[in-house]
């Protein structure tokens, strides 16, 4: 954190669309290709059945990046410097899950671009245009300049949102079918659906990121408590249109029609293959613009917030002051994290992936959600914060169904993991 604090600009003092940035980065940047897939997947499987657990991922994640926001501009301090106040197993969970999973994920983020961008041009393999992607992540945030980055990611969320929403609105969706999509119901068997698309809305470790984007955005006390919940609202809200368009595509398209898709990131390309054959070559191509830029906002969004992550995690078990500037973005371990998440995954596109990797990967991946809402229920109800910014009654339930639910969900990554490893 910076040793200067500046002086909270008043909200009436500049138009509103201005007050809007770290949460939509924070949002953006949690919805990738694996969610969109497992989204489409739902639509395609139970049609309009499961919308009610979009909204319900949108008020998970509004809860918990609410949470995040509120305990950095209350105290000052970083979450992870908050996380450190509950014991040294923080350090023992936090530092090889941040390690192994950005190897994995460097990985997993190239080649979801790469086959976007192969699908639109396929002049490159998949391989070299994820490798592309990746060098274009690392330029683009390597500054650590957080106006370009937001910049960046404004573009891209316009490109997601617009694609999708253009995709959703051909298909002429069945209105009444979405209000009846709203009240809670669990088809046979949808249970791991119904967490799949609710834990999909926009998140993992990169909603752990919202208060390191506060900071670099220069929000830095309570004074801004305000702006940040309408620009978390905000973001969540634009997301959940996102989601429900791609859940509206999965129902009206293959729904209706008993298409299936595959599951994994070509499950996208099947969808584009099926609007360009109903709709015209136009429609899949718009779509596929649509996928690389949820798959490249992810990418970059990873690339700097989970950098400042592991810059403020290194710093602080090094026992440097939080206005180190290795613990800032542009600072040494902020470059070490961005080329580890870009460099070495490159042998991971070529070789394949290490087992045991994958499968501490798929487990403590798992455990980050459950971690991340029972740690802020443990942060905002006890004295680490000051009394006006604890919970609520009704903050305090939403998070205890957070780590609930995620709790269940990672039962079932674990499970899948150790199945799809052994």
């Amino acid at each position: 954190m910076t040793s200067t604090i500046p002086v909270p600009q008043r909200t009436e003092d500049a138009p509103r669309w201005r007050l809007i940035g770290p949460g939509l980065v924070v949002a953006a940047t949690g919805v990738g290709a694996a969610d969109l897939v497992a989204t489409l997947v739902a639509g395609s499987k139970y049609g309009y059945a499961l919308l009610w657990a979009v909204v319900l991922g949108c008020v998970m994640k509004v809860a918990l990046v609410e949470g995040a926001g509120r305990y950095s501009l209350a105290t000052g301090r970083t979450l992870y410097e908050g996380w450190s106040t509950l014991g040294r197993w923080t350090h023992v969970y936090f530092g090889p899950y941040i390690v192994i999973w950005g190897f994995v994920y460097g990985a997993a983020a190239m080649a979801g671009t790469g086959l976007a961008l192969h699908a639109l041009l396929p002049f490159l393999s998949v391989k070299a245009w994820g490798i592309a992607s990746g060098l274009v992540g690392l330029i683009l945030v390597w500054s650590g300049r957080y106006a370009t980055f937001e910049k960046v990611l404004g573009a891209l969320v316009l490109l997601m949102f617009v694609t999708m929403v253009f995709a959703a609105a051909l298909t002429v969706p069945n209105l009444p079918d979405i209000v009846a999509g709203l009240a809670p119901r669990i088809p046979d068997g949808a249970l791991l659906n119904v967490l799949s698309v609710a834990g999909g809305v926009g998140g993992t470790i990169t909603l752990a990121a919202y208060g390191y984007w506060l900071r670099e955005k220069g929000w830095h006390q309570p004074a801004f408590m305000r702006v940040m919940r309408l620009d978390n609202g905000v973001a969540y809200a634009v997301t959940g249109i996102f989601v429900v368009a791609t859940l509206i595509v999965g129902a009206e398209l293959l729904y209706s029609a008993g298409i299936a898709v595959d599951t994994g990131d070509t499950g996208m390309l099947d969808l584009a293959g099926v609007l360009a054959d109903r709709y015209g070559s136009g429609a899949g191509t718009v779509f596929l613009i649509g996928f690389w830029a949820a798959a490249m906002s992810s990418l970059v969004g990873v690339w700097n917030g989970v950098s400042l992550m592991f810059a403020d995690f290194a710093g602080h078990v090094r026992g440097q002051a939080a206005d180190h500037p290795d613990r800032q973005a542009g600072g040494r371990f902020y470059h070490a994290y961005v080329v580890w998440l870009t460099v070495p995954p490159i042998a991971m596109l070529f070789l394949g992936k290490p087992v045991y990797l994958i499968l501490a990967y798929g487990v403590l991946g798992a455990l980050f959600m459950p971690f991340m809402a029972v740690t802020l229920l443990w942060l905002l109800n006890t004295d680490r914060v000051p009394v006006a910014w604890r919970n609520k009654a009704s903050t305090n339930v939403v998070l205890a169904l957070c780590a609930l639910a995620f709790a269940a969900l990672a039962v079932d990554q674990v499970r899948s993991a150790i199945t799809g490893v052994f």
